[in-house]
């Protein structure tokens, strides 16, 4: 016989089918609501991991051969324009792009501190370390996030790369759906409408941003060998609605920001390995989901998943470049 958390979580209750909708008047109890949420969110997880191993048996039989030591990017990415803005300087958003991409860079900067600024550490793990400020407007969960993480054996440039392309997305974001250029302002410079499958009982989401990668030549740290940054931010230029007419529109601004560091002892000019590789990340994001949930449930699931999707991203990264030239 199914259990009552089934038939309440199938919205089945005395006798009838009801309709649970995410929203303040909902009657879904609030861990009654983290709880489906978290479900619904390890079911996408294991259909992920599922597709993830189908596409690596199909690839096993692919080696790579005499694979140099360094190389550099290839097409719109080899050109020295990439990564400065250089071609998006005339569009309309260039102005906002510029501001909140150095906004952002210097709050990536800004340590957590010590004095009183509200900063609460919420997972330790490791090289992860996770820090939250719990604030809300209107009602809304909007905790700004800061992650700090180091790992070893990709570049500042390959950490942003996978993060920035459209292309590997899938690969590696879970609730992804669907993700479309609605134009391409530069090669370093793209507008995304992107949408999120609907976990129930909360509603469906998407996010219209524009996405901007950048190579930072200034304020590096010392050891720094390079930095790079992908920064995201919602706009409502040329804004389109939802591809059912359905979402909820999320607002966010996020910044990826990554160092290379070499070995105290690299000579420049010395052949490299992936070995000598630390690329050190810092991921900084306010996200307003829009909506309604209960606050205490977005935080579960908030403390639940940024662990869990960071180190999914990076592992993720490192499995693709392992047999692959080094990106610098």
């Amino acid at each position: 016989m199914p259990s009552v958390r089934f038939l309440w979580r199938s919205g089945f209750q005395n006798g009838k089918v009801t309709k649970i909708t995410e929203g303040p008047h909902s009657t879904l109890p609030e861990d009654e609501f983290f709880d489906a949420v978290e479900t619904g969110l390890d079911k996408i997880e294991e259909d992920m991991q599922l597709r993830f191993k189908l596409k690596l048996q199909s690839q096993i039989s692919q080696t790579l051969v005499n694979v140099p030591h360094e190389a550099v990017a290839e097409g719109e990415e080899a050109r020295e324009e990439f990564g400065t803005g250089a071609e998006a300087k005339c569009h309309t958003l260039w102005p906002e792009i510029d501001r909140v991409c150095k906004e952002q860079l210097h709050y990536a900067r800004e340590g957590v501190g010590q004095d009183g600024n509200g900063w609460q550490i919420f997972a330790d793990e490791g090289e992860i370390k996770m820090y939250k400020r719990e604030e809300e407007v209107n009602g809304l969960v909007m905790d700004p996030l800061k992650a700090y993480h180091s790992v070893h054996g990709v570049t500042a440039r390959e950490m942003c790369h996978y993060f920035f392309m459209p292309e590997f997305r899938n690969d590696w974001e879970t609730t992804l759906e669907d993700c479309t250029i609605l134009e391409k302002i530069s090669a370093d410079t793209l507008l995304f409408l992107q949408t999120h499958k609907r976990i129930w009982p909360a509603s469906q989401r998407d996010a219209q941003f524009w996405s901007h990668m950048r190579k930072i030549t200034d304020n590096l740290e010392p050891g720094a060998r390079d930095m790079w940054v992908v920064c995201n931010n919602s706009t409502e230029y040329a804004k389109q609605e939802s591809k059912n007419g359905k979402c909820v529109r999320i607002f966010l601004t996020v910044i990826l920001a990554c160092q290379t560091h070499l070995p105290d002892d690299y000579v420049k000019g010395q052949p490299l390995n992936r070995k000598d590789l630390t690329c050190k990340i810092t991921y900084c994001s306010v996200v307003n989901p829009g909506g309604w949930a209960p606050a205490s449930a977005l935080r579960a699931v908030y403390k639940r998943e940024y662990p869990k999707f960071l180190k999914r991203f990076t592992g993720y990264v490192i499995d693709q470049c392992k047999d692959k030239p080094i990106m610098f």
